[in-house]
């Protein structure tokens, strides 16, 4: 009979994630894994085989807990013609909201990507994969949104949101208002 591991594993990963996400992936030591966790070093590896199998399932439960619930509205179908502003303005106001975890500490992915496992096949396959469905559902918005575009009109300006998008989830955790700013210009695109 199996041994019955005595923890919450999502628990576990999200209390990861946090500290991930605050610290990054060389800023998070082991012992304070094992503190936020509650896990010993060998708990931990005998679950995810390393710090990096933690950071992975990390990324996950991000990808599934944080980004695809605010990317939900766009993959709707239909998508609701103001879905694209919606998903703008309130992602806006998480990155201005001082106790947000997207406030104070960016895009755990952006954030991946600019350190130095931003070089790492794995890592740049996860952070183009959400690239692509950031893209893939912007320009889903963008198309109910503005339906009087052409379809090359609606691509070029569905990248034009993801790339002000982007930049605001980089500049979230050292200035907030040029974040905001990023986002607005995004809002602009999607009006005009």
């Amino acid at each position: 009979m199996g041994r019955h591991r005595g923890f919450d594993q999502r628990a576990v990963v999200t209390a990861a994630r946090q500290l991930f996400w605050e610290r990054g992936y060389e800023g998070a030591s082991l012992p304070e894994l094992e503190a936020v966790t509650g896990l010993n070093r060998s708990s931990l590896y005998n679950t995810f085989g390393s710090k990096r199998g933690l950071f992975d399932a990390a990324v996950e439960s991000y990808l599934v807990e944080v980004v695809r619930p605010r990317l939900a509205v766009l993959m709707q179908d239909p998508v609701p013609p103001g879905a694209v502003t919606s998903y703008v303005q309130n992602l806006r106001t998480a990155l201005l909201d001082a106790q947000s975890m997207s406030a104070r500490n960016g895009c755990l992915l952006i954030n991946t990507a600019g350190s130095t496992l931003g070089h790492d096949k794995v890592t740049q396959a996860t952070v183009d994969a959400y690239r692509q469905e950031l893209l893939t559902g912007v320009t889903r918005g963008v198309a109910a949104h503005r339906p009087d575009l052409t379809q090359g009109e609606v691509e070029r300006r569905a990248q034009a949101c993801v790339g002000q998008i982007v930049a605001a989830l980089a500049l979230a955790r050292i200035n907030a208002e040029a974040a905001g700013r990023s986002l607005d210009t995004a809002l602009e695109l999607l009006n005009t």
